[in-house]
Formats: structure tokens, C-alpha cells, sequence
């Protein structure tokens, strides 16, 4: 199977580039901060595998990514910058937006009322950044993340 990200200008310079480029296997290792969590519980760093297909359904660019533990999610992209996340039977409604840096940022209205704001960006074709912030509905943070992701070239050895 041949890489997307071979074909695909670096950096992506529109929304079709960048979400080419986060097709493929990806090895992720994050770090999770809990701002008012208590000494023992406030950090915790966890590895996983994810897999990020591309799709267009009905005119809108899809990125399906589906965690090696299961639960598949779907976003899809409208051209006029609003954002859609179907995971688990639910939806999540958003905005985003391509930087002039060429990375994505994504702004969602959580359930519990906090705002989330993920700014994905790559480095180099095959190494992928990612920060969460989370701040309640007075503006005080409440969680924050960052997440190195590095596409597999291979399968890994069992």
C-alpha cells in the first residue's frame, strides 16, 4: 500500500492536504494534566495504536479514526467551517479551521459546558502533534493534553 503523505504537498496547504496526510497507522504517546486533580492523579501518560481512514460522504471530506481499543469515530468537515463528530451513537457539533501555519484547529462545546480547543499540526509528514486545552464555562482551565503521534510504516509484531 502506498503512503498518502507521498503524494500530498508538505506542508498541506488546504483542508483536502492535511487531512491526506493524517491517513494511515499511527503509534500515539500522551500526556493528560488535570489542573485540580490531587498530587498522586494530576498527570497520566498512556500509549496507544489509532488508524485514520479518509471518506467523502454527501460532498464533506470525513476523517474516520478508530482507536485500536474500538469505538470509531467520524468527523466531518463543511465548508463553511463548521465541524461534526459521530462517536458512540452520539454527535458533537464544532467549528474549525485551517491556520496560516498549516495547522488544524478544532473548537468544540463540550456537554458538561467546558470549551475544547485541539490544534493538530505536523513536523514532518510522519510525526504528528496534538494539544487539548479544556476550560469550564468561566473561562478557568480544567484539563490540558499533548499527544505525539508517529505513522507506522509496518505492521506491529504481535
Amino acid at each position: 500500500m502506498q503512503d498518502m503523505s507521498d503524494q500530498t504537498p508538505f506542508p498541506p496547504t488546504d483542508l483536502d492536504g492535511f487531512l491526506a496526510l493524517c491517513v494511515g497507522r499511527w503509534m500515539s504517546l500522551r500526556s493528560r494534566f488535570l489542573i485540580n486533580a490531587s498530587e498522586q492523579e494530576w498527570h497520566s501518560s498512556e500509549r496507544g495504536e489509532v488508524e485514520v481512514s479518509a471518506s467523502v460522504a454527501a460532498g464533506v471530506p470525513c476523517l474516520d479514526v478508530t482507536p485500536a481499543e474500538g469505538a470509531k469515530s467520524t468527523l466531518a468537515f463543511q465548508a463553511d467551517g463548521s465541524l461534526a463528530i459521530h462517536a458512540g451513537g452520539s454527535e458533537q457539533s464544532g467549528r474549525w479551521q485551517l491556520l496560516p501555519d498549516s495547522s488544524l484547529e478544532l473548537y468544540l462545546q463540550a456537554g458538561n459546558g467546558d470549551q475544547v480547543l485541539e490544534r493538530i499540526w505536523f513536523t514532518k509528514p510522519n510525526l504528528r502533534l496534538r494539544s487539548t486545552t479544556a476550560v469550564d464555562e468561566d473561562g478557568q482551565p480544567r484539563q490540558g493534553s499533548f499527544c505525539s503521534e508517529i505513522r507506522r510504516v509496518s505492521r506491529p509484531q504481535s
